[in-house]
């Protein structure tokens, strides 16, 4: 006896689930400086590795190493600020850090020099300073110089900056405490953190970022060409 099948539509539900990490990618400063000129990063997961960072293998084969543009375009918790300054040459100051040790920029002219502006109250600042310890760790004082510049309020005096880092004793780089007005454009105009500048041997900004930055965005920062 023949089985006669009855074939039914089959209606396939696809339910898509989309799971936002979303984090700060940066804290607002007080007051506001210039908002037109530095605007808060896009909200982007922090926890997805940079598809431009690189291994130790391709570190040493410029041909493989990433442009600026394909670095910037792999950010996910960072965005690029203060355009109109790169490829322009680095202001010049002079600073002391909590140590007493005096720092003049234009002194680490032949090296790489990140500069990063944070606050002891801001959450991703604080996230972003194990990814900091690492890359000096990693990267030989006579290839890039390091200097967290911290500007004081109310919320983040130099007694709270220099309270944090002795908590903190991990902290291996140059850390400030300073007014805002100390600094020249476009460093007093910073009003997002995190907010870092990389500067280049020649002395040049090549970049300005605002939002949190993992280890391997530095790095692949740092290796673009």
């Amino acid at each position: 006896m023949n089985e006669r099948r009855n074939h039914w539509p089959i209606a396939v539900v696809l339910t898509i689930i989309l799971v936002a990490v979303i984090i700060c990618p940066g804290c607002k400063k007080q007051p506001s400086l210039s908002p037109d000129t530095n605007q808060p990063a896009s909200q982007r997961p922090a926890t997805e590795p940079l598809a431009a960072s690189t291994d130790e293998s391709t570190r040493t084969d410029t041909a493989l190493r990433p442009s600026l543009k394909q670095v910037i375009a792999a950010a996910r918790t960072w965005s690029p600020t203060f355009e109109s300054w790169f490829g322009k040459p680095a202001p010049d100051f002079t600073l002391t850090d909590i140590a007493g040790q005096s720092h003049k920029l234009s002194d680490y002219r032949g090296k790489d020099v990140m500069l990063i502006f944070w606050a002891t109250w801001c959450g991703p600042c604080r996230m972003e300073i194990p990814e900091l310890i690492q890359l000096r760790n990693a990267t030989s004082p006579d290839k890039l110089a390091m200097l967290a510049i911290s500007y004081i309020s109310p919320r983040n005096s130099t007694e709270m900056v220099k309270n944090f880092v002795a908590q903190n004793k991990d902290i291996n780089y140059p850390v400030f405490s300073v007014e805002s007005g100390e600094m020249p454009d476009p460093y007093s105009m910073v009003d997002y953190i995190p907010c870092s500048f990389f500067i280049n041997p020649q002395g040049k900004i090549k970049l300005a970022t605002v939002g949190l930055l993992q280890l391997s965005d530095m790095k692949a920062v740092l290796q673009a060409e």
